[in-house]
């Protein structure tokens, strides 16, 4: 089993971040949104991971015609997306299989999604089931909610859903899904969540509106979409890791460039700046996404916050986001996140799990936790195969020493994560 041990670092740093992972979102969904036109898609800076590289490999499974040259990729749709003669493997990629979930549910013919030990254990209920309400067939283990997931697609009908849970996965299966209704569907959220899969088929052709009762209306296109013409910025979420390295080390900063602005993005770096720290935000350019560059730099210790709305905005960033409240004066708290307790791993207990190692007092509930901010101490914590419980506790090691075990999960991600960690702090790879 892989692992990292990660020394403090000995001086305050400045660290340029040209070469943060790109968005792997973005990047997912770049893949799947070039089935949609009749044109070839052309993309550049898609994530090399294997996560995204899986959702490649579908897509051509799919009939599409992948060229890849480096981080730039050209996706020729097929005229008509055809059977895969084999299972489509996902990899460890939730947002993968749960929105090629909603993309194949509209498809004529039979599909299998299935992925590694750690997706085939998460479960998928929470899109199987509203997309089973609205006419898709689709079958698996524990009825459906986990994989292999078997898919019999086409024949959906328009549809009105009102999501229980704010999520952007449950609303891009839905809104992929409606593309191949047969009239305007209607989606709702009680709170926004993150809008990549609007503002991507918007600049593809999609008439997708919000009313102002806040239904997300969805008209079907009539004709193939246009190609995509991007360039995936840079994943906010995995620069955040070293926003927090910044935050909590005296004397640091850190600038993360080319890197998505989306407000459904940031939230995590805005709940940092209320903690205490100085950040600034530099917009070049808005297209598909709104791009530029953030830089973060230590003001002081941090203090404590409590954190209870805008969750499906900063969910990926809260086990990253902990360790920060583990540095900061007073009690942090974190409410209406349940959704950390079906990520790759239970993110609740594995991020308390890590922080009681380390010397800090926590207190966990269903839906959250309590952090009372000290000293982090220098330990040895499992991932449990999670990167970014991985990666938020290799950050602690920047400030008070860490060993992180089976870090394996890091290169599906964040390919690159360790070579900009050795920027700033020792890094030992172990087995």
């Amino acid at each position: 089993m892989k692992h990292l041990t990660i020394t403090p670092a000995q001086h305050p740093f400045s660290l340029q971040c040209d070469t943060i992972a790109a968005d792997k979102s973005i990047s997912h969904r770049c893949a799947m949104f070039s089935l949609l036109s009749s044109q070839p898609s052309k993309i550049k800076n898609f994530l090399q991971g294997e996560d995204t590289l899986n959702s490649l490999n579908i897509v051509a499974q799919l009939g599409a015609t992948v060229k890849r040259n480096g981080a730039d990729v050209t996706i020729t749709p097929p005229q008509t997306l055809k059977e895969a003669n084999n299972v489509l493997d996902c990899g460890n990629a939730g947002t993968g299989m749960r929105l090629f979930c909603g993309l194949l549910s509209g498809i004529e013919g039979s599909f299998v999604l299935t992925g590694d030990k750690y997706l085939r254990d998460r479960p998928m209920s929470r899109v199987v089931n509203p997309l089973r309400e609205i006419g898709a067939k689709i079958d698996g283990r524990a009825e459906g909610n986990l994989a292999p997931l078997h898919i019999r697609g086409g024949g959906l009908e328009a549809f009105r859903y009102a999501s229980p849970i704010d999520s952007a996965q449950i609303k891009s299966a839905l809104i992929l899904a409606a593309l191949k209704a047969d009239k305007p569907s209607y989606y709702k959220e009680s709170l926004l969540s993150r809008d990549h899969t609007e503002r991507m088929l918007r600049g593809m052709g999609v008439d997708i509106q919000t009313e102002d009762n806040g239904w997300i209306k969805v008209t079907p296109p009539c004709a193939p979409l246009k190609p995509l013409s991007i360039t995936v910025p840079s994943d906010p979420s995995s620069g955040f890791f070293f926003a927090v390295a910044a935050a909590i080390t005296p004397g640091a900063q850190v600038t993360i460039s080319n890197v998505s602005l989306n407000p459904t993005r940031i939230e995590a770096y805005k709940a940092l700046e209320r903690m205490g720290a100085d950040i600034t935000y530099t917009l070049l350019e808005d297209k598909y996404e709104p791009i530029g560059s953030i830089t973060v730099r230590y003001h002081e210790q941090l203090n404590a916050i409590t954190i209870e709305s805008h969750i499906a905005w900063l969910i990926d960033e809260l086990p990253a986001l902990a360790i920060a409240m583990a540095t900061a004066k007073g009690t942090s708290s974190v409410f209406n996140a349940k959704e950390l307790r079906v990520k790759e791993s239970d993110r609740i207990a594995a991020t308390l799990e890590g922080l009681n190692r380390a010397g800090i007092e926590t207190v966990e509930r269903e839906d959250g936790y309590d952090v009372i901010g000290g000293n982090l101490q220098k330990t040895t914590i499992n991932s449990h195969g999670d990167h970014r419980i991985a990666m938020s506790f290799a950050i602690a090691g920047v400030l008070c020493g860490m060993t992180v075990e089976d870090t394996a999960c890091i290169e599906t991600s964040f390919p690159n994560f360790g070579d900009i960690l050795r920027e700033i702090s020792e890094v030992h790879n172990g087995n």
